[in-house]
């Protein structure tokens, strides 16, 4: 019955960022994302370079190099959209901005397009990071899709994040 009356705490569904296959973030061949690091989250082996927002939020920021993307929640929570491993080499050969800084966006809405090809004509690996960037120690994350299964653009939930 009290229940009624405590505040609920801020949620977000994070959805893929890209169609492909779903894999532990522990699986991407780069050891400080797999290690965490630099937050909890989840990878996408793309079979698409189109590249979504995974949630409801406003572009805080995009690399000069558009490999990356910051976005924040209006519940507070921040996250990086990373496209590839070490594709920062490449200087932007290969990604094509859509989305700007500033702009608010809606999960599904396109921010970049990916020559997914062209990345692994020249050796790179194209696993794409959905990562929560928010502080551990404020956020509980919950797995809601499966690893090895399909997803696609943001089609659903891959992970819940909540605020502890």
């Amino acid at each position: 019955m009290f229940n009624l009356f405590k505040k609920k705490k801020p949620s977000v569904n994070v959805r893929s960022c890209a169609e492909g296959i779903l894999i532990p973030l522990e699986d991407v061949k780069d050891a400080v994302f797999a290690s965490g690091a630099i937050g909890r989250g989840a990878a996408i082996r793309p079979t698409s370079g189109k590249i979504v927002s995974p949630v409801d939020g406003i572009i805080r920021m995009i690399f000069p190099t558009n490999h990356a993307v910051g976005i924040e929640t209006e519940e507070g929570f921040e996250f990086i959209i990373h496209v590839g491993i070490d594709t920062v080499k490449l200087k932007g050969d290969g990604f094509k901005r859509i989305a700007q800084e500033g702009k608010t966006v809606k999960a599904g809405e396109l921010l970049l397009e990916v020559d997914l090809e062209h990345l692994k004509d020249r050796g790179y690996d194209t696993d794409t990071m959905v990562i929560l960037t928010t502080g551990e120690d404020k956020v509980e994350v919950i797995e809601a899709t499966p690893y090895g299964e399909k997803v696609g653009a943001s089609d659903r939930p891959i992970f819940i994040c909540t605020s502890r």
